[in-house]
């Protein structure tokens, strides 16, 4: 008969695997590089907060980096945004720009925890160290991106510098993870960044998969063959899907078409399977403010409003899956499946897309907030918010509009209807 440790265990694997963070990507400035500071910040989370039809399950935001824009080394006022408007965060350190930027951005998560850690409680979904570093360092990357990007070697010293930093504050639990390009994942030489994190965050975009056959059609099977790729290559560990989009707006790549038509397809067939059981950071609420960048992925246009350019409802999602109704309790929001905060982390399931929405286990970037400069993943320098990788893949088929319901909610830590029915098969299963 199992132990009773393991199946406490296993039950907290279950509960978490209902629990999931959904939101957008931020970047630290706006495309005229005027830097965002607190009011601003909480404009955009409760925009994000109160898009129609999504019923109000956009509430975590993914950053690029520590560093408030135009100082040196000062925490973002991303974080006090947070707190007042109860956002939940997934910190971002950017690592592309050498050891003393990097340097910078230690110092302001130091920072960050001596002014907030009292109040980041329910608020951290984990921390990435880098964004497309992997991909900076490769010669498509090279002649994107005037950033260096990083090593394998030195991210690994850079997470390990995170990890000594949060050892005993309040975000000693938190998940430590590294973002960047499915194409990268695959590469054996970048396996030592796997093996130094708790989970891995991907990004992809079947709309810059220009190599390759990637209108419309193709969006759903390519976004799922990067899935897969990068899930075989984390060998267990869970995949955040960190950036992902269709551009409402700009210039044709490959056979993939711009518009809010299609941009809604990729969020039906792609997004809404995902929400509410997956972790996802969606590329994004709005990257057009006050100039529209080309190609345009914001869900909204140049002005915050809560009425989106397409429907972002989903059809046929079944909210009572999603443990999405609350922010987590604790400080840091149980990992999914097969997360753990050593290096040997337990087997994650796979996540599939699928017309239906019950939980699935888990699966550029300059902090500028600006587009990428090329047709391929990965963008301009500095932690910004533009799409960056051309791995991608994302809905297939025309897609009809959806008929029912709204998105789940997300970031949450506590068991729902179906956690909790989970964790009771289990143990009665054990029991027998």
């Amino acid at each position: 008969m199992p132990s009773s440790a393991y199946l406490v265990t296993l039950a907290a694997a279950v509960s978490s695997a209902s629990a999931a963070f959904q939101g957008f990507n931020y970047g630290s400035t706006f495309t005229n590089g005027q830097a965002k500071v607190q009011p601003d910040f909480e404009a955009e989370f409760r925009t994000a907060a109160g898009l129609d039809g999504t019923n109000g399950g956009f509430r975590s935001a993914r950053l690029y980096t520590m560093v408030q824009a135009g100082s040196v080394n000062d925490p973002t006022s991303a974080i006090p945004a947070a707190i007042s408007t109860k956002t939940s965060l997934l910190f971002g350190l950017w690592a592309s720009a050498g050891g003393a930027a990097f340097g910078n951005e230690i110092a302001a998560l130091q920072k960050a925890m001596d002014q907030y850690c009292s109040q980041l409680d329910g608020l951290v979904a984990g921390i990435s160290v880098g964004s497309e570093d992997l991909y900076r360092i490769s010669p498509t990357g090279q002649a994107a991106s005037p950033d260096p990007g990083a090593a394998p070697d030195t991210l690994v010293s850079y997470i390990t510098t995170v990890r000594a930093t949060i050892k005993g504050t309040c975000l000693e639990n938190a998940p430590v993870g590294h973002v960047d390009t499915w194409t990268v994942y695959v590469n054996e030489t970048n396996k030592p960044v796997i093996d130094a994190v708790d989970w891995v965050g991907m990004d992809a975009y079947p709309y810059y998969e220009d190599t390759k056959p990637n209108a419309l059609g193709q969006g759903k099977s390519l976004f799922q063959a990067a899935l897969d790729k990068t899930q075989a290559a984390a060998a267990g560990k869970p995949v955040w899907i960190t950036e992902t989009g269709w551009p409402v707006s700009g210039k044709t790549s490959g056979a993939a078409v711009p518009s809010a038509e299609n941009a809604q397809v990729f969020w039906e067939q792609v997004g809404c399977p995902l929400f509410g059981s997956t972790n996802v950071w969606w590329f994004t609420l709005q990257d057009g403010a006050p100039t529209t960048p080309n190609p345009s992925f914001g869900v909204i246009g140049s002005q915050l409003t809560t009425t989106p350019i397409y429907d972002l409802s989903c059809g046929e999602v079944d909210a009572s899956s999603s443990a999405a109704s609350s922010l987590p309790t604790k400080t840091v929001v149980s990992p999914p499946i097969g997360t753990s905060t050593s290096n040997s982390a337990p087997a994650a399931p796979r996540t599939t897309l699928s017309s239906a929405a019950g939980p699935s286990p888990i699966g550029g970037s300059n902090p500028t907030g600006s587009n990428p400069t090329g047709s391929g993943p990965g963008s301009g320098p500095g932690p910004g918010s533009g799409p960056g990788s051309a791995s991608g893949s994302g809905p297939g088929g025309s897609g009809a509009r959806p008929t029912v319901t709204n998105v789940p909610q997300g970031s949450a830590g506590q068991l729902d209807s179906f956690g909790a029915a989970a964790v009771a098969l289990v143990l009665a299963a054990a029991v027998l």
